[in-house]
């Protein structure tokens, strides 16, 4: 039989019995016993292959296999016993062994609940850390403590363990763990854990509550006073951020300060909210030393701390001559840029904001100025070392002169009848007028000292021979530019210039005319058709009347001498006028088919 047999409460235990007798031999009986107090009680029996369950308390329960191996089902604590097999074989005697039956009930995961409501560094007494707590194991498991993974042992000075045993009713134990110890600074970022250990079948087993942090109170030691702002470099306009900070818990109370500059340095308390201080758009004048304050109860200690706050500026950016400035040709310029900040400042000049660059400095020189000169001049400024603080400012620059007119085409081919488009660009100033030699549409853009006229007009003989004048005039002068209309040939392709694409729109015309002449044609042969019908069907039925003897009046009947009368002969042949019908249909006789007349009178 085996030593020992575990099984979890509540299941069958299965409890072997192994014995051998000679083959001619068989054994007279089996019994099963339990042991309590040195006493045995039988509590199942076999003789004859007829089994007995003389016990009250396993009845019911206990049962034996083919092969002799005792069961007990739905075990409890009290079964945790030991069970002797003995089997009686008549004339060779009686054999018998035991077996100790174990129980075990795994316990509830550890439950830990920590000291929240904080341990200060300076007390006196042991403080209690955390309890921990495994319910309805069995046997009893034992309770181990861990700090930051290293395990904890009582002693006299720094840690003390006080556990608990309790056996519920139900037979199961419930152990209970206090730990108490000092803790220091570095403890707010330990972590505490309980374990619970028990034995199952025949090997140690482990389960692990959480890992919890303490809230530790501890005196303020060190103070800070940082500055948060978008850049490295404070610029004005920048949101900044002072925040004092401790390094003790609870933090202390915190005051803001700024010291006031001058012959006698004075401090100005400032309104912050929990030792911050939040400067919306700050200004030159926020710049100074800053102070952070506090006391600390716990060692009854004033500190102090301080940071210097720059804010980098720049303002008073002008140009001097101020604009807007009007020269003459040929005259000379100097333009100044000027400006103050907290650091040097990097001047550069350019034509237009966007332009390229014309120098560098706070002076701009222009010489010998023309009409290309006008525009405006950018002089833009930046603080060395500030990245993104800068300005700039314009100056419009007006160069008088009389109107110069620049055109790409002055010979346009065309074609007779067609639209062209003609382009005349002038720059002048005084803003120059534009006029054109022959009249059309006209649409002009100015720009400043820039003026664009196009004239839309419809080529013409006369237009050919002529050609267009565009002048532009202004109060000292006046310029002109002559377009040459060219006729083009139908074979070449419509020029790339200032003229339009009305010959193809033409050609397009031609064609679509063609199809019109045919469609009215058809429509036309299909209405006389039509007549043909319409009279051909009157005729037969009798409404259109003929006189029967070959001879019709168109006006009067009787005829006069000085009447013009018309005789017709008909050259039918006799055997053809049997062909001819009178009014009424009936078929007249070839004779009276022999001659016509037609009496015109009037």
């Amino acid at each position: 039989m085996l030593e020992t047999v575990e099984v979890e409460l509540g299941q069958t235990a299965r409890i072997p019995c192994n014995f051998s007798i000679p083959a001619e031999s068989n054994y007279a009986y089996i019994n099963w016993f339990y042991i309590h107090k040195n006493n045995r009680t039988k509590i199942y029996y076999m003789v004859r292959d007829q089994a007995f369950e003389p016990d009250r308390e396993y009845k019911g329960r206990v049962a034996m296999e083919n092969d002799f191996t005792f069961t007990i089902s739905r075990v409890t604590l009290q079964d945790a016993r030991t069970f002797v097999c003995q089997v009686g074989a008549g004339s060779l005697g009686v054999g018998e062994n035991r077996t100790k039956l174990h129980i075990y009930k795994t316990p509830e995961p550890p439950e830990i609940q920590v000291n929240d409501a904080g341990i200060p560094v300076t007390s006196k007494e042991i403080p209690k850390i955390a309890e921990c707590i495994s319910k309805n194991g069995f046997p009893a498991p034992n309770i181990t403590w861990y700090k930051n993974g290293s395990p904890l042992w009582q002693d006299d000075t720094q840690v003390s363990i006080l556990s608990t045993l309790t056996k519920e009713s139900s037979g199961l134990y419930t152990v209970r763990s206090i730990l108490f110890a000092h803790v220091s600074r570095e403890d707010r970022q330990s972590r505490f854990h309980c374990e619970v250990s028990y034995r199952l079948l025949g090997a140690d087993q482990t389960a692990t509550s959480e890992k919890v942090n303490l809230t530790v109170f501890y005196s303020t030691e060190n103070l800070t006073l940082v500055i948060h702002s978008p850049q490295p470099q404070v610029r004005e306009g920048d949101e900044v951020t002072l925040r004092c900070e401790g390094d003790g818990n609870p933090p202390p109370e915190y005051n803001l300060l700024k010291v006031q500059e001058g012959a006698q340095p004075e401090e100005k308390d400032l309104t912050a909210s929990n030792g911050v201080l939040i400067l919306r758009k700050v200004k030159k004048e926020d710049s100074g030393r800053y102070l952070c304050r506090t006391f600390d109860l716990d060692s009854m200690m004033n500190l102090e701390t301080g940071v210097n706050l720059s804010v980098n500026y720049l303002e008073g950016l002008k140009i001097t001559p101020e604009g807007p400035i009007q020269l003459q040709q040929g005259d000379v310029l100097a333009l100044t840029c000027d400006a103050r900040g907290s650091r040097p400042l990097e001047f550069r000049w350019k034509k237009e904001k966007k332009g390229k660059l014309l120098g560098t400095g706070k002076q701009l020189k222009l010489s010998n100025v023309t009409l290309e000169s006008s525009g405006n001049y950018s002089c833009e400024v930046a603080v060395t070392g500030v990245p993104g603080l800068s300005r700039s400012k314009q100056v419009y620059v007006a160069v008088h002169a009389k109107p110069q007119i620049s055109s790409k085409d002055s010979l346009v081919p065309v074609q007779p009848n067609e639209l062209v488009t003609l382009m005349c660009k002038a720059a002048a100033f005084p803003e120059p007028k534009i006029t054109w030699s022959i009249n059309g549409k006209v649409q002009n853009h100015t720009d400043r000292h820039r003026v664009i006229s196009n004239l839309t007009v419809q080529v013409t003989p006369d237009l050919l021979q002529s050609g267009v004048t565009c002048t532009a005039t202004n109060e000292l002068g006046n310029s002109s530019h002559q377009f040459t209309l060219k006729r083009r040939t139908t074979t070449m392709s419509p020029p790339i210039g200032n003229t339009t694409a009305e010959p193809i729109k033409k050609e397009q015309k031609t064609q679509e005319s063609k199809g019109v002449i045919i469609v009215a044609v058809i429509v036309c042969i299909l209405v006389i058709a039509v007549l043909g019908a319409v009279l051909y069907f009157l005729h037969k039925k009798g409404k259109i009347p003929c006189n029967r003897t070959g001879k019709q009046d168109i006006t009067r009947p009787d005829a006069r001498k000085d009447e013009i009368v018309v005789e017709v002969k008909s050259d039918k042949l006799p055997e053809e006028a049997g062909l001819l019908q009178g009014a009424n249909g009936e078929k007249r006789p070839a004779g009276d088919q022999a001659e016509k007349y037609i009496d015109l009178r009037n």
